[in-house]
């Protein structure tokens, strides 16, 4: 699925899925440098996020997996 991940106004990461119309904060991540592990979401998604590398700019759309979550 296609997901857009940003940096808030606050400083926290959000990400946005376009076919769900759904916005939630990053609430946790897997490695501190965000691409190529899981992060999970303040409803309790968990999403596999591609390999890119350290420094990509925000925001950016990219190809995620989700693992689990309703």
């Amino acid at each position: 699925m296609k997901v857009m991940i940003r940096k808030t106004s606050t400083g926290a990461l959000s990400a946005y899925v376009a076919k769900k119309d759904l916005e939630e904060t990053i609430v946790s991540q897997e490695k501190p440098g965000l691409w190529g592990g899981t992060v999970t979401l303040g409803n309790d998604w968990v999403l596999a996020l591609p390999e890119m590398p350290d420094g990509t700019a925000l925001p950016i759309t990219v190809e995620a997996r989700r693992l689990s979550g309703d």
